[in-house]
């Protein structure tokens, strides 16, 4: 191996347990051949087995199998460690390979846990101590890379997706999750839709012994906010993009950058040298961004490729999106973005992506419109009396609320009252709390911006965004990272005055990224209105009424659902994919 290489990795699994074997092992990684079609490696011990899949990024040697051994050490590892060459220099070895596999299992054997704060990366792993007997699972700080587990009665199971640990067998569904799926449009962590499968949260790790679990928050970002002039926050963030921005294209193969219209994928090929850029436009020109990134890429002199979307792709990826995520997941720009994994795939392995520029430099129209502001008792009279599924009740409905209940309505899908109207009686449960998840995260004491980008990062970005972009990319064996994630970035822009960024009376946010780009960029580019990587999903389903029509037929006949929706009904996306969903799973 060439020195400094990474080896990434993509698909892991394990059982610990008198059920633990090779065999099972071998199978449970084969439902995770996509994400590593290129080798394949069990491990087992007494009562114990861990598997990985590898896609090839560097050179296949014998040196950085895995599961990896390292004395009572044993690690099945997905991800990308930056900075493992200067940790290599800390530790004492000996070293068999030279890429971060090795490192990372060093740390571990040596500082446990407590050396995921030297990480720099991203991450999902197991690691097997056969002396203790005790299995150590953990997931990166942002939630990049995915980590689900499932206790047993005598051991416990882990994947890289729900697909490996359905071959245990099918637990039932968990009613309260489908609930969460209509409220927030993903389910979130720690739940999966299934009774006793659970994902293990973003920064975390769980420690499995004798039937003992602890699960723990290694990372605990701050959001007190740090004086400084926005001159000097634009020097250390520039400076700062200079070093992450390049650190995450180290490989031996070319890298490319999804380029659409916006500021964060512009940013990240600037800087970059001469990158590959692939961006992909939709047949209608409204909603299509090809022109202005291909005014990018030529001014940024990149290695451009477009392609163009067919309407006809939405019936099939009505089909494809249930096998992708393995539960009900309402974002329609999955589609998106795994139309253009697959056209980049066809020249690069690994690609780098904007997500997270939205969430770190406040880029929503949320941050400006002044959550809350429009709560008045008429409005909450509306609210009450509007039939709840229409566009203009539900309008009332977001517009009713204040605090912890008005953010909640400017990030979510369904309204609370919307889910108990269309839910047949059997699906819902008395007095349920639809805000559990974001009030784990939510701080009376922080401003409203402030409060908004902590709860953007801390809920939505890992369990809906990244898991989007994860399914959605490893279906095609392709791997994308986020620069804007890298964990010191997001550390310093919290500490970042909302106020340097979001500009209310004009309605703009990134006001600091703006200043930097604008004159690195074409002239007027900046100016463009957010679009967004959705797709035109409501006039699509206005031309084949039909299709929605069945997919709630269905859902009422399985006793799901106990009214129809229109094709007007604004997540009517999200009651397509549901049905789709029990239709493939249930």
């Amino acid at each position: 191996m060439a020195s400094g290489r990474l080896e990434i990795m993509c698909g892991i699994v394990g059982i610990i347990g008198p059920r633990a074997s090779v065999d099972t092992a071998r199978a449970m990684s084969q439902r995770l051949r996509h994400r590593g079609p290129d080798g394949e490696g069990v491990w087992g011990g007494p009562d114990a087995a861990l598997g990985h899949r590898r896609l090839a990024i560097m050179d296949l040697s014998d040196a950085g199998r895995q599961p990896m051994i390292y004395g009572r050490h044993i690690l099945t590892y997905n991800g990308e460690i930056y900075n493992h060459e200067s940790l290599r220099a800390d530790l004492a070895g000996p070293w068999h390979s030279s890429g971060d596999t090795e490192v990372l299992l060093h740390l571990l054997a040596a500082g446990g846990a407590a050396a995921l704060d030297k990480i720099v990366g991203m991450f999902a792993f197991g690691c097997w101590d056969t002396e203790r007997r005790q299995l150590l699972l953990a997931r990166d700080r942002l939630g990049i890379k995915p980590l689900y587990y499932r206790l047993l009665t005598d051991g416990i199971a882990f994947a890289s997706e729900l697909k490996a640990l359905l071959l245990l067998d099918r637990p039932d569904v968990d009613r309260g999750a489908v609930r969460d799926y209509l409220f927030h449009g993903y389910i979130p962590a720690p739940k999966s839709v299934y009774l006793g499968i659970a994902k293990l949260p973003a920064g975390h790790t769980l420690t499995w012994q004798d039937g003992r679990v602890s699960i723990e928050r290694y990372w605990r970002p701050s959001p007190t906010l740090v004086a400084r002039t926005a001159e000097e926050t634009l020097e250390r963030l520039d400076a700062l993009l200079g070093k992450v921005v390049p650190e995450q294209t180290l490989s031996d193969v070319p890298v490319g950058v999804f380029l659409s219209g916006g500021i964060d994928s512009a940013l990240t090929a600037y800087y970059l040298n001469r990158p590959r850029t692939y961006t992909l436009g939709f047949e209608q020109r409204g909603r299509s961004e090809l022109g202005p990134a291909r005014a990018v890429a030529r001014h940024l002199k990149t290695v451009h490729t477009e392609m163009t979307a067919q309407a006809s792709d939405f019936a099939m990826a009505l089909d494809r999106i249930p096998a992708m995520f393995d539960e009900p997941f309402g974002d329609s720009a999955a589609w998106s973005n795994y139309l253009i994994a697959e056209f980049a795939r066809r020249e690069v392995t690994v690609a780098l992506s904007g997500e997270g520029g939205d969430e770190i430099f406040c880029g929503y129209p949320r941050y400006w419109s002044d959550i809350g502001a429009r709560a008045n008792a008429l409005n909450r009279l509306l609210a009450s009396r509007l039939p709840p599924l229409s566009r203009f009740g539900q309008s009332m409905q977001r517009h009713a609320y204040v605090g912890l209940s008005g953010f909640a309505a400017a990030l979510g899908g369904l309204t609370a009252l919307q889910i108990d109207t269309l839910l047949s009686p059997d699906w819902l449960q008395k007095d349920y709390d639809y805000l559990w998840f974001y009030r784990q995260f939510w701080h009376e004491e922080l401003d409203p911006l402030s409060q908004l980008r902590w709860l953007d990062l801390n809920t939505s970005l890992a369990e809906g965004l990244l898991t989007k972009v994860d399914r959605t990319s490893m279906a095609h064996s392709l791997e994308v990272r986020p620069p804007l994630l890298d964990h010191r970035l997001v550390e310093f822009m919290l500490s970042v005055d909302p106020a340097l960024l979001v500009d209310r009376r004009k309605r703009r946010g990134k006001l600091l990224v703006r200043r930097l780009m604008e004159p690195r960029l074409p002239p007027r580019h900046l100016n463009r209105p957010k679009s967004g990587f959705g797709l035109p999903v409501r006039s699509w389903i206005r031309s084949n009424p039909q299709i929605l029509n069945a997919a709630v037929r269905r859902l009422m006949e399985r006793g799901v659902l106990q009214r129809p929706v229109t094709r007007d009904f604004r997540r009517a996306w999200y009651v397509l994919i549901l049905d789709r969903w029990f239709t493939a799973f249930e």
